[in-house]
Order: structure tokens, then C-alpha cells, then sequence
């Protein structure tokens, strides 16, 4: 009979792609373990059986977080609306040979509420630190640069207040999409309603696709970054100056993955990719941040 070697709390993080802290938070939530003197053991195909029958959607018990069920179950994603920033980001992991991470399409809001199912490893986030998902969970922020929002029109064309978008043929952002939230603010400060700015808004769903469709002609004006305005060759009314990054667990911070990103991000090279790109500061690249809380939405 063959006896299993057992893994350590290290080379079982390193299985179930956690940080070696999260391990002890998971034997609380009946990860299979063995006691070797002072030291936990793990049968490697015990872990394996246990996180497959964990991985399923059955409810949390009341005992466990209704957020990221288990860090574990994360996928090797990233939940971003497609900015600059993040293919700048993946694509230097990508050439220097980095573990790589798949993008998922999603707004500031769909992002958050995928990193809170466990659906992905990290997610775009607006703002200058990461949001709050429950009491027990501690986010970290890994800020990558600091961007211009406001409205991208034809050049040539005189467009100096954001009223400007009532009764035009105007591509906005869905009401998820942080660039909304601050939209409507701005709007609200000229004495205009949201809802009067988009009753005949086409909704699109990243800063790309709002350019795109005036640079087709299918708009006049599009709600999105300076940076995609300047690549689409489009004149540019700024808004708002915000902070963008990634959202993930803490834990995770010692996931391969993520240690390639934020390597990549605390780069020289990628600070100077980014100061060539209209719309981005760059000064505050790769800072790392901690957030615990309450309240989803922050």
C-alpha cells in the first residue's frame, strides 16, 4: 500500500492557487488536513476531491462570507471595460512570458459583483482605493494610473458643455459603468437631468465601442476616456479626473498571476508606455492598497 506524501500549508496554497494565509481560513470551512506535530498536512488528493465538491453553486452556510465563496474558485481572470491601461498591462505580462490571465468584458459595478461571486481573480475599479465587498473580506488595490473622463465628439465640432448631449444622437455608458455615475453628477451640477441627457442615448458597453460609434457616424458625441478619444483621432471636453485600477481579494496577492501584474505595473517600461498615452498620470503607478469593510458599491 502506498502511503501519500503530504503536501505543506505552502505547497497546498500553491495547488489550490491561494495565498498560504487563506489555507487556514479554508480548514475552517473543512479543507481535509492532518496534524503532524505541531504543523498541518495535506493529502494532496483529498484537497483536490474537497475543492471540487467546494467549487460547486450550492449556497454558503451562515457561517461563511455570501461574497467570494472561496478564493479558490477564482478564475484566472480579469474584469475590465477594455482601457488602455489593462491591455498595456496584459500584453507586457503577456511578452515577458508571465502566467497569463484571461479579460472579461465588464463595467466598474459587473466587475465587482463578478470578484464577489468568485468569477474572477481581479476587476477594474474607478476610484483612488479599492471598494468594500463584506465585513470579513480585505481587498487589495493595485492603483495603475490616474485618467481624464468626459465627452469625445468630431473635431471641428464646438461642443463646451455637457448639456450638449441633450437631443443629439449620443453614445453613453450603461448606469453600471463608473463613467455614468460621474456623468450624471456633472450633468445634475448644469441643471440638467440624467434623464433627460439620455432619453435617446445608445447605450455602449466600453469607452471603445462609444468612440467607434462616432467615428462611424452613428453618434455625434460619446461619453468615454481622453485616451481612447485621442486614439480614435476625436476633439475632447474633460469631466472628471479619477483615479482607475484593479480590485482583488488580499489574499490573493501571492497568486503567480498576480505577483506578474503587479511586477509589471511597478515597471519603468510600463510607467513610460503609459506617459506616452494622452489622458494618463502616471506618478502613482503600481501603489498597492488595503480595504476592509462593509458595503459593496463604495
Amino acid at each position: 500500500m502506498l502511503v501519500p506524501v503530504l503536501l505543506t500549508t505552502k505547497e497546498v496554497a500553491a495547488v489550490l492557487r491561494v495565498h498560504p494565509k487563506h489555507v487556514y481560513r479554508l480548514l475552517k470551512r473543512g479543507l481535509p488536513a492532518h496534524r503532524v506535530g505541531d504543523e498541518w498536512r495535506f493529502d494532496r488528493a483529498e484537497v483536490l476531491r474537497w475543492a471540487a465538491s467546494a467549487g460547486t453553486d450550492t449556497p454558503p452556510t451562515s457561517s461563511e462570507s455570501t461574497g467570494p465563496a472561496s478564493i479558490a474558485r477564482a478564475e484566472p481572470l480579469l474584469a475590465a471595460n477594455g482601457d488602455l491601461v489593462i491591455e498595456a498591462l496584459l500584453d507586457g505580462t503577456r511578452d515577458a512570458g508571465a502566467p497569463l490571465l484571461g479579460c472579461v468584458q465588464a463595467d466598474h459595478q459587473t466587475g465587482l459583483d463578478l470578484l464577489r461571486r468568485g468569477h474572477v481573480l481581479l476587476a477594474g475599479c474607478h476610484g483612488d482605493a479599492a471598494p468594500t465587498l463584506a465585513a470579513q473580506e480585505k481587498l487589495a488595490w493595485l492603483h495603475l494610473a490616474t485618467r481624464t473622463l468626459g465627452l469625445a465628439f468630431a473635431r471641428g465640432r464646438r461642443v463646451r458643455r455637457l448639456s450638449f448631449v441633450v437631443g443629439r444622437r449620443f453614445a453613453s455608458r450603461p448606469p453600471t459603468a463608473g463613467i455614468r455615475a460621474r456623468f450624471d453628477e456633472s450633468l445634475a451640477r448644469e441643471g440638467v437631468s440624467p434623464e433627460t441627457a439620455h432619453a435617446g442615448a445608445t447605450l455602449y458597453a466600453s469607452h471603445r465601442d462609444a468612440v467607434l460609434a462616432v467615428v462611424r457616424g452613428d453618434a455625434e458625441v460619446a461619453l468615454a476616456s481622453s485616451a481612447w478619444a485621442s486614439r480614435a483621432g476625436l476633439a475632447f471636453l474633460p469631466i472628471v479626473t479619477e483615479g482607475y485600477g484593479l480590485a482583488l481579494h488580499a489574499s490573493d496577492l501571492g497568486d503567480p498571476r498576480v505577483v506578474a501584474l503587479a511586477e509589471r505595473a511597478q515597471s519603468a517600461a510600463y510607467r513610460r508606455q503609459l506617459e506616452c498615452e494622452i489622458g494618463y498620470d502616471a506618478r502613482r503607478t503600481g501603489e498597492v492598497r488595503f480595504t476592509a469593510g462593509v458595503g459593496l458599491g463604495t
